[in-house]
């Protein structure tokens, strides 16, 4: 068995004495494991970086056996954000949520190129918005997208406020009622209208409440990972490009 295709480095840890066991995410093969033999070394640290851009060939006897890469680099994300907080703790943000919540070996090519598009963005102007949108293609992708089009009370398409935690649809204000309290906020940038540090911080709180409430539940109430919330708070506190 043996294919060959460009990925996204998103985790790895270590394995024996020299090797590594990397997590890929491709276009074609989803999030997919196998080792690298020597990948703890010296030598491969600097081409093993989380974020990094590789073509990655893998190898094994058998398709169920976790197999073996052999990886070269093509771009190293990590050296490029180093000086930037923000963009450094995105791009572990988006690693380590693809690789919290993708099954192995499922192909997911439209978010793959989102993720890609996201990645080689990182620190350009509008980031932080464009962050949030890619948590929403993810929610959308396992199964737990919102659906902000209309109020759920009313049908109404005019002034929604907010999201229902429970269903994910929008809430007009008026249909809010006695309800307000318990509601999600619906800020315009989550609709993909241009917003502040402010607005996008009230997205990533409802983005949040899916991903912890829906999406870590169905994979065994695993909590988040916390290089999200590390974005979060550095957000929170205006470090964003709006």
């Amino acid at each position: 068995m043996e294919w060959r295709a460009d990925g996204i480095l998103i985790a790895l840890r270590r394995h024996g004495e020299s090797a590594a066991i990397v997590e890929i995410f491709t276009a074609e093969h989803g999030r997919h494991l196998g080792v690298v033999r020597g990948g703890a070394s010296r030598k491969m640290a600097p081409l093993l970086q989380v974020g990094a851009q590789l073509d990655a060939t893998w190898k094994a006897r058998l398709a169920d056996h976790i197999g073996s890469y052999t990886v070269e680099l093509k771009r190293g994300r990590a050296a490029e954000v180093m000086d930037d907080r923000v963009a450094l703790a995105g791009m572990s943000s988006v690693c380590a949520l693809l690789s919290f919540a993708l099954p192995e070996r499922a192909a997911y090519p439209a978010l793959y190129a989102r993720s890609l598009a996201l990645l080689d963005g990182l620190g350009a102007e509008r980031w932080a918005e464009a962050y949030l949108g890619w948590e929403m293609a993810l929610l959308e992708e396992m199964g737990f997208g919102l659906d902000l089009s209309a109020c759920a009370v009313s049908g109404s398409t005019q002034d929604l406020a907010y999201v229902s935690p429970k269903s994910g649809r929008a809430v007009s204000r008026g249909a809010a009622g006695e309800w307000v309290d318990r509601l999600l906020p619906l800020p315009p940038v989550l609709r993909g209208v241009g917003g502040d540090s402010a607005e996008i911080a009230q997205g990533l709180k409802t983005t949040g409440h899916f991903l912890s409430q829906n999406l870590a539940r169905s994979l065994g109430e695993r909590p988040l990972p916390a290089a999200r919330q590390r974005l979060v708070d550095l957000l929170s506190r205006g470090d964003s490009r709006p």
